[in-house]
């Protein structure tokens, strides 16, 4: 391990809250591991959603930097967007160690989250967004029960970031993945033959908030192995 304690930053998808990480936050604590946790959902409500979102991100970094070395950890959607937001941590002066790719998405520089998924999926969203917003994100799975904070904190995100094409930024530091459902097995896959540490778990989706003890191990693994 490092001298200096690596910071875990969680961020959590733009479709949800903090209330989706925050027991993941107070398990690492628990195993002695700090660990943030910054609130983006005011910067998801208007587009461009990408850049509020990623000013935001550094306007919350830069008024309270963790001290030391960083990594950034990505819940679901804030996979695509981590290599722009240790850009702006680093442009900073600071020191990004590593991503972790939490049931995420993988990057996908200059395409839309649109152009990544079944045009049924999105035709069904555009159905159910007369008014140019988004179904809160518990919504888009009927039949599913979230957590009622969860389900209170998830945004109502414009439906023109959907079609927003993401930051076209590489990132060629170390990267690691922990796959928590059956949604995300190609990523995973990915990450694999890319050569990263990963870590697998029969659990679901949003097992950070639900099940978050052996989520935080995981992370603390492939963490350490790839910011250590």
């Amino acid at each position: 391990m490092p001298a200096v304690p690596v910071t875990a930053v969680l961020v959590h998808s733009p479709f949800l809250g903090p209330a989706s990480l925050r027991p993941l936050a107070d398990a690492l604590a628990a195993l002695g591991h700090p660990a943030v946790l910054p609130d983006l959902r005011p910067s998801v409500v208007a587009p461009p959603v990408h850049q509020r979102l990623i000013g935001a991100f550094a306007d919350v970094m830069s008024d309270a930097p963790p001290p030391g070395p960083i990594a950034l950890v990505g819940h679901s959607g804030a996979g695509p967007l981590l290599p722009a937001f240790a850009e702006q941590i680093d442009d900073a002066g600071g020191q990004v160690r590593g991503l972790v790719y939490l049931d995420a998405g993988l990057p996908t520089p200059g395409r839309s989250w649109r152009e990544t998924v079944p045009a049924e999926l999105y035709a069904q969203l555009r159905a159910k967004s007369p008014d140019g917003l988004l179904p809160r994100w518990p919504n888009w799975f009927p039949g599913h029960p979230v957590d009622a904070e969860i389900a209170e904190e998830a945004p109502e995100v414009p439906i023109a970031f959907l079609k927003e094409p993401r930051p076209s930024l590489d990132w060629d530091g170390p990267s690691g993945y922990v796959l928590l459902s059956g949604a995300y097995e190609a990523d995973l896959a990915e990450a694999g033959s890319r050569g990263w540490p990963t870590r697998a778990l029969p659990l679901t989706h949003l097992a950070p908030a639900t099940d978050p003890e052996p989520v935080a191990r995981a992370v603390l693994e492939v963490l350490l192995a790839t910011a250590g």
